[in-house]
């Protein structure tokens, strides 16, 4: 039976690319990326194009030795006109592989967290629509309206990420940086059941852990899933949110935001 959430990401996934590539359109191709300094858009729409055709590839060939992943990316069109269909193809194309008979299949998972290596990757993907979408977005100066399970969702996947096996691996500044004494920091979103809108994150000498749920905190910063999305991923300055507040250290919050840049940037 499809899960209700797994079915959601595989159609937001879609969605989200398809408002990417209508942002990227209005935007132009040699527009700036403001929330991604180094790229222009037609960099943008090329890695997130590129990245879901190469995910895709993986998890259809159920691919389990990261010695084996692929080595080539598909080429972007010459033509601009022509990125739109090609976007929808490729999330249409990661999508479909996350299918449910893929979901528990043996696929490489890059973060070794103990999922699934197509959960894994449908998250990540889920991340790349969304979070991209926003850069997209912003080229454009377009508004940002993504719904608040969905940022939710990759909210948890974003501390799962941080608190990874491999995390010190692909990103050892940060996972040294993240260390700690016992410092704690919550995050809620305000307009989601406490239950599934709360994560607390513990900063331990041996690298930061995170669990769901409210707990005591050095700091606590609450908003909408949104805006604890966008400042998370760095898309918006913690200072420059109205819509949030913060609630104890805001240096330590700040000093979070710092460290903990995904590897993709």
């Amino acid at each position: 039976m499809t899960d209700s959430k797994t079915e959601r990401a595989r159609q937001a996934i879609v969605e989200h690319t398809r408002r990417l590539a209508e942002s990227a359109a209005a935007a132009g191709p040699d527009a700036a990326v403001p929330t991604a300094p180094e790229w222009t858009v037609t960099e943008l729409v090329e890695h997130v194009g590129q990245t879901q055709n190469w995910v895709a590839e993986i998890i259809e060939r159920r691919i389990t030795d990261p010695m084996q992943l692929p080595m080539e990316m598909v080429a972007l069109p010459a033509d601009p006109g022509e990125w739109q269909a090609w976007l929808a193809e490729s999330a249409q194309r990661v999508a479909n592989a996350c299918s449910d008979d893929a979901l528990d299949a043996p696929v490489f998972n890059p973060a070794a967290d103990g999922r699934s290596g197509t959960r894994f990757w449908l998250s990540s993907m889920l991340n790349e629509a969304v979070v991209h979408g926003t850069d997209a977005a912003a080229a454009a100066k377009r508004p940002v309206d993504i719904d608040s399970d969905i940022a939710a969702a990759l909210i948890t996947n974003h501390f799962a990420m941080l608190t990874a096996p491999t995390w010190a691996m692909q990103r050892p500044e940060s996972a040294s940086a993240i260390q700690g004494t016992g410092q704690r920091l919550q995050w809620l979103a305000t307009d989601i059941a406490q239950g599934a809108g709360a994560w607390s994150i513990e900063r331990r000498p041996d690298g930061a852990t995170w669990q769901p749920g409210t707990h005591s905190a050095d700091v606590t910063v609450s908003g909408p899933a949104q805006s604890l999305l966008l400042i998370l991923t760095r898309r918006l300055p913690l200072a420059a949110a109205a819509d949030i507040t913060v609630d104890g250290d805001y240096v330590l919050a700040q000093h979070w935001l710092d460290n903990t840049a995904h590897v993709s940037g």
